[in-house]
């Protein structure tokens, strides 16, 4: 089996391949690689997408790298091979992004990611550090995970879902802010699993091993 982190220079993606391939060894979930060719990404098992920056810069350099974009799409919605978005390769899922100005999303999740607003003005924008999940939908990506435990966030940016069925969890930063969506075979994450010790690490494995 083969997990493709896909690479289109948005952001260091050293510390994600190590915990995907760390994950990937425990669990005999075969190889991890990150790639910019999009042959590999079409015939890739698994697809990860992360993302540092703003919304419509992502988008452009996504779009814009040697046909990653189409692989991705093709593999994700024809083939139905399992997505993994994180931070801003979640937002992206969206149906549009407010961040600077009006952006096409992907879609794959119905909603729009604008700027995080906090009911307390004392609280600092972006939301930065470890706060604790409250999952709010079943799914397999929590095995081994439960309400209380906590991840790392680092973004000022946010993903409000138009169907609540499809936000499997969130925290509370002076209010909602949504931590994991997910239908069918895709998942995003807003927080980084990689930078998370044992809970993302543990979310990670059953990513790799999920099967839709």
């Amino acid at each position: 089996m083969l997990t493709a982190i896909i690479d289109y220079e948005s952001g260091n993606l050293h510390s994600a391949h190590k915990a995907f391939e760390r994950m990937a060894r425990e669990s005999n979930a075969g190889e991890v690689i990150v790639t910019a060719d999009a042959d590999v990404v079409a015939r890739a098992d698994r697809i990860v997408l992360p993302g540092d920056g703003a919304f419509p810069a992502c988008m452009a350099a996504l779009k814009g790298t040697g046909g990653l974009f189409d692989a991705m799409v093709e593999a994700v919605e024809v083939k139905g091979r399992p997505f993994l978005g994180i931070c801003v390769g979640m937002q992206l899922m969206a149906t549009w992004g407010r961040e600077y100005e009006d952006t096409r999303g992907l879609d794959w999740v119905g909603g729009e990611v604008t700027r995080i607003i906090p009911a307390d003005p004392a609280l600092k924008v972006p939301h930065m550090g470890w706060n604790n999940l409250v999952i709010d939908t079943p799914h397999a990506l929590f095995d081994g995970i439960t309400t209380g435990d906590h991840t790392y966030f680092v973004h000022s940016y946010h993903m409000a879902v138009t169907d609540p069925a499809q936000r499997l969890a969130h925290v509370d930063y002076a209010g909602d802010v949504t931590a994991i969506i997910g239908r069918d075979n895709m998942i995003g994450m807003q927080f980084h699993p990689e930078k998370s010790q044992t809970t993302g690490l543990r979310m990670i494995s059953n990513f790799l091993n999920w099967k839709p």
